[in-house]
């Protein structure tokens, strides 16, 4: 007789089994993902955060550590997180990450770099025992939430942009790489010629050009510094002109004398002539 009920064990046996399935392997990660989104999330409280790249085999390593410190997160009153900088290329300019893995410690805004040991226990020790203390924190001009690093985050983003067209133009419209490059050429120009009108627009909406005005038509009435040189032409016209004129009557004074002389003479020879013919 074969025993009852020996088909429903390895029933609950498998039952048991998925059952347990999801908690194993889909287990919750305690690493919060930061994004160019939420990145804000990290000037308040104490952060541990980890760049890296999927590709990156040191990263890769690390992995297992980090999500080991990870679990030690609410004990030692850390959050501990990780940015992709395949996927984040914004946080990876305003954080100017040079290496990979790169690990920042925030706290409350101050950021500073970690270059210990990476293993589970150093990162345990560095935040029990306060070790961040001994590290200079970064200075504010090139703080995440800088300007200088925010256009920083905004170049690397329209780099990214831009290594997207490409890849769109040659892989999925079928462009050469020259045309590709044709078409980036083009938009420059255009982009330049814009902004440099917007620009003039700017510039002479702030500090307007004074425009000439016609100079009116010179009249009578002059300045005294303009009047001068005509008065002293007139005064020379002048005195020439009474030179002339005392010239002139000089000249008839003669011609007067001269006649009373002749008519003088003509008198005296008039008895003379008369004398003679009797």
């Amino acid at each position: 007789m074969a025993p009852s009920g020996s088909p429903m064990v390895p029933l609950a046996v498998l039952l048991l089994l998925l059952w347990e399935a999801p908690w194993t392997h889909g287990r919750r990660s305690d690493v919060r993902i930061i994004t160019d989104e939420n990145w804000k999330e990290l000037l308040e409280g104490e952060w541990m955060i980890e760049f890296y790249a999927p590709w990156c085999p040191a990263c890769q390593n690390l992995q297992p550590e980090w999500e080991s410190f990870a679990e030690w997160g609410e004990d030692l009153e850390v959050n501990v997180a990780k940015v992709d900088v395949t996927e984040q290329p914004g946080l990876s300019g305003r954080f100017i990450i040079t290496a990979l893995p790169t690990i920042y410690h925030c706290k409350d805004g101050e950021f500073r770099r970690y270059q210990g040991p990476r293993t589970k226990k150093d990162f345990i020790n560095f935040i029990s025992e306060k070790e961040w203390k001994s590290i200079e924190p970064i200075s504010s001009w090139f703080g995440p939430g800088s300007i200088l690093m925010s256009s920083m985050s905004a170049l690397f983003q329209l780099s990214m942009c831009i290594r997207t067209c490409h890849n769109y133009f040659i892989e999925d419209l079928g462009l050469p790489v020259w045309g590709s490059y044709t078409v980036f050429a083009l938009a420059t120009l255009l982009s330049g010629l814009l902004l440099g009108l917007c620009m003039i627009f700017v510039a002479d909406c702030l500090c307007p050009s004074k425009r000439r005005r016609p100079q009116p038509y010179p009249t009578k009435k002059l300045l005294p510094e303009s009047s001068q040189p005509l008065k002293k032409v007139e005064e020379e016209q002048e005195a020439d002109e009474e030179d002339v004129s005392e010239e002139e009557s000089e000249s008839k004074e003669g011609t007067n004398k001269d006649f009373a002389q002749n008519a003088i003479r003509q008198r005296s020879v008039g008895p003379s002539l008369a004398t003679d013919k009797s």
